[in-house]
């Protein structure tokens, strides 16, 4: 039996591969339960001739506020990342697995909730929208969650990380790393840089997938 709280998107995704009319219909979407707290949908960034796809996890308190992905610390900290691993931010379309913030209300603050499954899976016929319009060359999950929505299975990020993997029904090459704001929560500086220089490191080897 279907839940009706999680329908699925499917009944929302225009057959198209229109960005503009995608992130319209995205808009409208009631797939699953998290649209009736979320400020709005925050689909993507970036443009069909992008050559490698990013999946976050989910928009998080100031993306749902501006209703654009990675604009906060985690985004400032990719686009560093991007940079050294030579990857131009104008090849990278940038999106994520649940395309609504899902969060605990504690006071005046909203506290961030990773999706539950049924998320994950309810919002899936977007992301398989957005890999049908762009055709990156390369799909970098950003953690365990958009690697379970792109790979359709639980993921290890520190086992699978760093090496070229596949999934029946994509083309694309797919590479698993961790996301962004896990470097930012490691405290100790050293620490913290090695998580960066690794990352960096992972984002080299979806470079060299794309590489003609």
């Amino acid at each position: 039996m279907t839940d009706p709280e999680r329908p699925g998107a499917e009944q929302w995704v225009p057959h198209t591969v229109d960005l503009g009319r995608l992130r319209s219909a995205a808009a409208e979407c009631r797939g699953c339960e998290l649209w009736r707290d979320a400020t709005q949908t925050v689909f993507s960034s970036g443009s069909r001739k992008s050559r490698f796809m990013l999946v976050g996890e989910q928009p998080g308190d100031k993306e749902d506020l501006a209703g654009e992905p990675f604009i906060g610390p985690a985004g400032q900290l990719l686009d560093r990342a991007l940079e050294e691993a030579g990857i131009a931010r104008e090849e990278a379309y940038v999106t994520n697995a649940v395309k609504h913030f899902r969060f605990e209300r504690r006071g005046m603050r909203r506290i961030h909730q990773k999706p539950a499954v049924g998320n994950i899976v309810a919002c899936r016929p977007w992301l398989d929208a957005e890999m049908r319009s762009v055709k990156p060359d390369v799909i970098v999950c950003l953690g365990a969650t958009a690697g379970r929505a792109v790979l359709g299975r639980p993921t290890r990020v520190t086992a699978e990380r760093g090496h070229p993997l596949s999934a029946e029904g994509i083309d694309q090459g797919i590479v698993v790393t961790t996301h962004p704001s896990a470097v930012l929560r490691v405290r100790d500086a050293d620490e913290r840089e090695a998580a960066f220089a690794a990352f960096v490191d992972n984002l080299v080897v979806a470079r060299e997938i794309s590489a003609p």
